[in-house]
């Protein structure tokens, strides 16, 4: 079997949980099928690149550039016997490919635009496209994968039209053997990071999804003998940079050991500052599963997140972490309850590192990359033998 993996990310440009996904799938998955991949952005090995930066649209809303991407990986996966798309951005490409060349096109759902209206924040009128774009697929895919138990019940939700036989279940993986303590401090050494006191530690990017703001002001009420570590991205939207910024300074002025870090850390740098974090706070209103939670887990870190999405499916409350309700209708209680649930720990750092162990003992058994591939392979060739599954 010949299958094309669709996506806009690939390493070496890896900036979220999908991009993190494909990398590992497509190491395992070469194990066991023939894999071409489809990335956009600029050339590298071990994929065919295709440019975002069509002259003629150098004006235009960003949305059409990658829809012009998603024409060039039409035409680039002739002669595949299967197309599998990741994320909005790929998944016009699929569909149109299913089409063109009359072969089955599976999808994973890592996150739904339904469900992430501020994204029209960062792309205006692309968003009523990237919805249109995503539903089109979905309600056209021989099969869907969903990350999680909590995001198949959202595709079902959000797309009626869905055949509930096509939505399979197939868990984000961890790759432990990467993801491991280590023992090393020269990274928290050059961030300034004092490693005699506790410190917690965020990553992701700067986006609604996220929660940063929660976390932030939920910062102004944690133990202030606790460092704040964020290795947090560029915000999606100025108007997002702006109140972050602010909600910083204003972190600063209250408590000391605050440090945020805006360039992009290798993933071995992210594993030394996740190993020796009292805990990894998840602050997100909206997750499918969480892959950057495993990450900490495998890490032998504690977890205290928001109970979302698939969060609960990874995070076991009171084994390998803390959830925190989160009641949109009342932001300031959710973060009293995430502060508290930090504290929680950072008073009883015992708890915490028996957390830590469990949670790395979690990832190993339960989500490794091996199984996903084969459980993806699986789809594959029920798609291909029956073209609806």
């Amino acid at each position: 079997m010949r299958a094309a993996i669709l996506t806009r990310e690939f390493p070496p440009d890896v900036y979220g949980g999908a991009g993190v996904h494909v990398d590992f799938l497509v190491r395992e998955l070469r194990r066991l099928v023939e894999v071409d991949v489809h990335c956009m952005g600029a050339p590298r090995e071990g994929a065919t690149a295709h440019a975002e930066d069509d002259p003629r649209l150098v004006d235009a809303n960003p949305a059409l550039r990658i829809l012009s991407a998603d024409l060039s990986m039409v035409a680039g996966v002739a002669g595949a016997d299967l197309v599998h798309s990741h994320t909005w951005y790929a998944n016009l490409a699929g569909h149109l490919a299913s089409l063109l060349h009359d072969v089955p096109h599976v999808l994973t759902a890592h996150s739904l635009e339904p469900q992430r209206p501020w994204k029209a924040e960062q792309l205006g009128g692309g968003y009523r496209v990237s919805s249109w774009v995503e539903r089109t697929a979905y309600e056209a895919a021989d099969a869907v994968i969903a990350v999680s138990e909590g995001m198949r019940a959202d595709v079902l939700d959000v797309y009626p039209a869905v055949d509930p036989d096509r939505v399979h279940v197939v868990h984000n993986g961890i790759d432990t053997e990467f993801y491991r303590p280590d023992p090393r401090r020269d990274v928290l050494e050059r961030l300034g990071v004092d490693p005699g006191r506790p410190y917690l530690t965020f990553v992701g990017r700067i986006t609604r999804q996220k929660g940063v703001p929660h976390l932030l002001r939920a910062g102004l009420l944690m133990d202030p003998e606790l460092q704040l570590v964020l290795l947090a991205g560029a915000a999606d939207t100025p108007e997002l940079k702006a109140e972050t910024d602010a909600a910083v300074a204003q972190l600063r002025e209250s408590r000391d050991g605050v440090f945020v870090v805006s360039e992009m850390l290798p993933r071995e740098d992210v594993r030394q500052v996740l190993t020796h974090a009292t805990v990894f706070c998840c602050p997100s209103v909206y997750e499918p599963l969480g892959i950057v939670n495993l990450e900490a887990m495998a890490c032998e870190t504690a977890v205290v997140a928001s109970r979302v999405g698939g969060i609960p499916e990874v995070v076991v409350d009171g084994e390998t972490g803390l959830l925190v309700d989160l009641d949109p209708a009342d932001p300031e209680d959710f973060e009293r309850r995430l502060a508290a649930a930090v504290d929680e720990l950072v008073r009883d750092p015992e708890r915490a590192a028996r957390m830590g162990s469990a949670g790395r003992a979690r990832a190993v058994e339960r989500f490794g990359w091996d199984a996903v591939a084969e459980r993806t392979v699986a789809v594959y060739e029920a798609c291909r033998s029956g073209r609806r599954t």
